[in-house]
């Protein structure tokens, strides 16, 4: 019975050693460090793919999440129309009175500012709506978001997102290395069982 348990013990910590080193092995080493005599290289896993991580995400959020459209709608619709029709009338009528010949009678040019106004009134949502999405247009060629957080992403200081994800996933982790432990134990009894009662 002794040496069951010891069997059992033994298994339960190579199964928690094992998914504690895999864990560690997820994030380090975080350069690739080359073993002696062979042509092996070893590195982190994420460190290894943080380029292709990084695009990745980087597609996710501009396919899943958030598009350049959806910005750029969401400025449109959420703009003071009035407000912007409102200071682009005071500024052509400003521009009107500063270029308007002097020779025109002052009745004259009251009736054009008055024209000008009406006219931007009743067109000037309309103007500005459609500046507002051929703005758009131009900012959507113009923004790659997915490149945007790729390169955030490939910027950021790789201790620190390793930090932050083991503090976010520290109790899953340790979920893990416990199991590991359960695991190792249910193997290493049932392998002393079949080496000292079968074989």
């Amino acid at each position: 019975m002794g040496k069951l348990l010891f069997l059992a013990v033994v298994g339960a910590l190579i199964g928690w050693m094992t998914n504690v080193i895999a864990i560690k092995l997820l994030f380090r080493p975080i350069n690739p460090i080359g073993i002696k005599g062979t042509p092996f290289m070893i590195q982190g896993l994420i460190p290894k793919r943080k380029g292709e991580i990084a695009k990745s995400i980087g597609d996710v959020i501009r396919d899943e999440l958030v598009s350049m459209e959806v910005i750029v709608d969401q400025i449109i619709e959420d703009m003071d129309k009035n407000q912007i029709v409102e200071i682009i009338k005071v500024k052509i009528v400003e521009v009107a009175n500063e270029k308007m010949p002097s020779l025109i009678p002052a009745m004259f040019k009251g009736m054009i500012i008055q024209n000008i106004e009406s006219m931007i009134d009743e067109n000037g949502e309309q103007i500005v709506t459609e500046l507002g999405e051929k703005l758009s247009h131009k900012a959507i060629e113009a923004i790659d978001i997915s490149k945007m957080v790729e390169e955030r992403i490939n910027a950021f200081d790789f201790e620190k997102i390793e930090e932050m994800t083991l503090k976010i996933a520290s109790t899953e982790f340790k979920h893990i290395e416990v199991l590991g432990g359960v695991l190792g134990f249910v193997i290493g009894l049932f392998q002393g069982v079949l080496v000292l009662y079968v074989f």
